[in-house]
Parts: structure tokens; sequence; C-alpha cells
């Protein structure tokens, strides 16, 4: 295993983590209702992406999910009746 022959000091190690710094996300104007969003995304205040409003959609989206997780009934056969 390999061990450091001397030790680093603070300020080489400072130096060198000098560029270990966090930037800003890139903030873009809603088209619809001017809120700033991230870009290529979807607004969360409004819902519009790029002119569509994509609220509508997803609320048919979630339904469709609704209706393939409910249980489906059982058919029930003549046979099984007499």
């Amino acid at each position: 295993m390999a061990v450091p022959f001397r030790k680093v000091s603070k300020t080489r190690r400072d130096m060198r983590r000098t560029h270990y710094k966090i930037t800003a996300n890139g903030l873009v104007e809603c088209s619809n209702c001017g809120a700033k969003i991230r870009p290529h995304r979807a607004c969360p205040k409004c819902g519009f992406y790029k002119g569509v409003d994509t609220s509508k959609e997803t609320k048919t989206e979630v339904k469709v999910a609704e209706e393939k997780k409910a249980p489906k009934k059982a058919k029930s056969s003549k046979k099984s009746e007499e």
C-alpha cells in the first residue's frame, strides 16, 4: 500500500482543494409565467414546458397508471353459478 513520504502541509492541501467548489445552477425564465426555473424542465408553478401545458398530460398519465393498478374484477362464468 502506498504511503506518503512526507506530510502534506495545510497550505499545499488547501491550494489543491481551491478548485473543489460548488457552482450555482443556471436558471432561465419560464416562457409562460416568467418564473426562474432550471433549464429543460417543466415549470413547477404553471406547468408549462416550451409553450405546452404539461400539467394536463401528467394528470392523464396518473389516471392511466391508477387504472392499471386497480384490481380487475373476476369474471363470473355461467358454469360456476349453476
